[in-house]
């Protein structure tokens, strides 16, 4: 099953670009970083800053996330990338907009609500049809 925004809730999503958009912990609004570790109830997410790096526990519940996900797999009438739940309430830096990650016009933003993917991730991905993960 390809990786589309409908279908990013069922597929594995370690490595993936993620953003935390929404916390009950507002210390945690603005991480962002690739998934390292999924686990039920949390992502540990791998936050690289000033050449360091540090992996941060977010849990799912009361978060929600801002995964990046590149045009070949966001629905083509969408055109050339969405815009970015985040970038739209914080000014942007040249850290955000740095294309270290393959960011920018060739990306789509899906933003999920934590409690979406409160399962074990074994469940949650899709398991037939054209899945790898069978």
């Amino acid at each position: 099953m390809a990786l589309t925004p409908e279908t990013l809730p069922r597929h594995e999503l370690n490595g993936l670009p993620v953003r935390v958009v929404e916390s009950d912990d507002s210390s945690r609004v603005g991480l962002e970083g690739r998934v390292v570790i999924e686990t039920t109830k949390t992502f540990s997410i791998e936050v690289r800053r000033d050449g360091e790096s540090r992996v941060v526990m977010v849990p799912k519940s009361g978060s929600t996330f801002e995964f990046a996900i590149t045009d070949d797999a966001a629905d083509p009438a969408k055109g050339s990338g969405t815009a970015s739940k985040l970038a739209d309430t914080q000014p942007a830096t040249t850290e955000q907009s740095a294309t270290a990650d393959g960011a920018g016009e060739d990306v789509a933003y899906v933003t999920v609500d934590g409690s979406r993917l409160l399962s074990r991730p074994a469940r949650r991905t899709e398991t037939n049809g054209d899945s790898p993960w069978q």
